[in-house]
């Protein structure tokens, strides 16, 4: 790599040679500030609050889209500078909506931080006008707020760069611009397919979850209903970061205690039925190679993948696997199974999920979801780790200082593949592991696959199993997931069986996580510190296949006979809708 030496606040520094000067300046241990940059996403000099000095220069320059060049010496933090981002951040807030106290996003506010850090109070002196917007309500996952929007575009170049959808664009000009859809339509008459990465990209309190912790809150304190939870695979490698906590530290034990604080009746891991959708794919992809028939076969844990592929390849959700989400099995399996056991009422019993996805609260209400009956859902409630966390708060849970606990019986063994899905290429991997004990009739000797690891934006490979060759895909990101099935219907791309997750890296990096700024994006590869708890627990577990999960032989031996057989039908498969645009 050429390097390049420059002079940060008259010290020098060895960097890349095309570096821009914003991230030559992190190399200093510098965070030059910024409200519209998101690394390699997003970098379009608008919101001009990362303005430097170069010598030489004729004015300030922009450091998200300077390219350093050799010899080039910068100042970060002259009065010249400090006046100049101050003025903007108080233009920026002349038009903001300022309800910092109540905002959903007060305490993780990029617009908040800067205001704090440079001097800016509520009472700006510039008075701008406010332009009033009605909230955009209209979805069952996301509320989108314009009257707290600054105009970064993130959000933008998230939807369409990252995803490759761009349901959302700016519109109008000069003072009248706003963020929204096509003719100002609803988010709801759009294509949007609900990941909720435009969420994780806002800086402010602009986008936001539906909020569905009130109705949870009052299932608890109702005496008549029986309400239990099940938390997804990387709930647990970011809760912690809810709290303060660094990312890449596991915090299961402690995520259990604070969930049996809030008073549900039951705690349970959802890495049960992420094993159990794993006994239904393989046998479902291993009866379609035999008969040949709707292949490739495509995984269906994703919901926003599943609207993405409802609305822009509708051709091929025949090659869907029928298999319901872990998250819906889990509510369907409590509402049958469960509650004949224990004598419940389904109609008494209040099921939630806490989930990485805001998709999963559009999951909840789609049809197919009703294993126990017409009107009762498999899973009522589905919470992003957001929601999760402003609930430990409320309840005054001190989540640092908590003893570890364990998951409640009977549903508290998962396996080390039930554990990876939450990873791009996790799915596949559990898949794979008992589709090739099945074929190969024997034991692997080697649990990993390493092929389809990683956070590589497209992975594929071909395993040689005996006398079968079967070939993967996987894809994360719905951009690249667009990439991967124009290979595969062009003919140029031949396989068997592909992974697809809405979000890029997986569920670790979902549109209901924790929220974290563009520095410290741009600083940690979050996708790879968050999956890589998942990793090193599966490591660590002496239970590392799904079809030796004692518990799940249980559900069969005692309810669903035999992986996919008609009661397996009946209670853990769906089907879906070719919308089209």
């Amino acid at each position: 790599m050429d390097m390049v030496t420059v002079k940060i606040n008259g010290r020098e520094y060895e960097v890349p040679a095309g570096s821009k000067i914003i991230d030559a300046a992190r190399i200093a241990k510098i965070d030059i500030p910024t409200l519209c940059y998101l690394k390699d996403i997003n970098e379009i000099g608008a919101c001009r609050l990362c303005l430097v000095e170069v010598k030489g220069a004729r004015g300030l320059m922009a450091a998200c889209v300077t390219e350093v060049t050799d010899g080039m010496e910068i100042f970060t933090n002259t009065p010249k500078v400090q006046a100049s981002r101050k003025t903007n951040l108080e233009l920026i807030l002349s038009t903001h909506k300022k309800e910092c106290l109540s905002c959903i996003r007060s305490g993780s506010c990029e617009l908040q931080k800067l205001c704090r850090d440079l001097g800016v109070d509520n009472e700006a002196r510039f008075a701008g006008k406010n332009i009033q917007h009605e909230k955009d309500e209209s979805t069952a996952f996301l509320v989108r707020d314009n009257d707290k929007c600054i105009l970064c575009r993130r959000c933008v170049a998230a939807c369409k760069k990252m995803q490759g959808i761009g349901v959302i664009e700016a519109l109008n000009r000069g003072f009248d611009t706003v963020i929204g859809t096509a003719f100002e339509n609803p988010l709801a008459a759009s294509t949007c397919i609900s990941c909720g990465q435009c969420i994780v990209a806002c800086p402010v309190g602009a986008l936001y979850e539906k909020d569905d912790t009130q109705p949870i809150w009052d299932a608890i304190n109702d005496p008549t209903k029986h309400v239990a939870i099940c938390t997804a695979p990387s709930i647990r490698a970011t809760l912690g970061e809810c709290f303060g906590i660094e990312p890449g530290v596991d915090t299961e034990g402690k995520m259990v205690a604070a969930l049996k604080r809030l008073g549900f009746d039951g705690v349970y891991d959802m890495n049960l039925t992420a094993d159990l959708t794993i006994m239904e794919e393989a046998t479902e992809f291993l009866g379609r190679m035999k008969e040949g028939k709707n292949l490739p076969l495509i995984t269906s844990c994703s919901p926003g993948w599943i609207k993405y592929c409802e609305h822009y390849f509708p051709e091929f959700t025949d090659n869907l696997s029928t298999c319901k989400s872990p998250q819906q099995m889990f509510g369907a399996m409590y509402k049958t199974y469960y509650a004949r056991k224990r004598g419940l009422d389904p109609n008494d019993i209040v099921f939630v999920s806490a989930i990485p996805c805001t998709a999963k609260k559009f999951e909840v209400r789609r049809p197919g979801q009703s294993a126990a009956g017409d009107g009762i859902y498999d899973v009522d409630y589905a919470i992003t780790t957001r929601e999760l966390g402003r609930m430990i708060e409320k309840a005054g849970i001190n989540y640092k200082a908590l003893d570890d606990e364990a998951f409640d019986k009977p549903f508290d063994i998962g396996s080390g593949a039930g554990a990876i899905f939450g990873a791009t290429g996790g799915v596949m991997e559990a898949a794979l592991r008992t589709a090739a004990e099945v074929i190969l009739g024997t034991k692997l000797e080697k649990l990993e696959f390493n092929d389809v690891r990683g956070t590589a934006p497209i992975k594929t490979a071909t395993y040689k199993l005996g006398d079968v060759e079967v070939r993967v895909a996987v894809a994360s990101g719905t951009a690249n997931a667009k990439e991967l099935l124009n290979k595969v219907k062009s003919g140029e791309l031949k396989v068997d069986f592909i992974e697809i997750m809405a979000c890029p890296g997986g569920c670790v990096n979902g549109g209901g996580q924790p929220v974290q700024s563009a520095a410290t994006k741009a600083a940690i590869n979050l996708k790879e510190k968050r999956a890589s708890i998942l990793y090193n627990a599966d490591s660590k577990m002496e239970l590392r296949k799904s079809h030796e999960n004692l518990a799940v032989q249980k559900l069969y031996d005692e309810f669903l006979e035999k992986p996919g057989s008609h009661v397996a039908h009946e209670v853990l498969h769906t089907h879906y809708i070719k919308r089209g645009l």
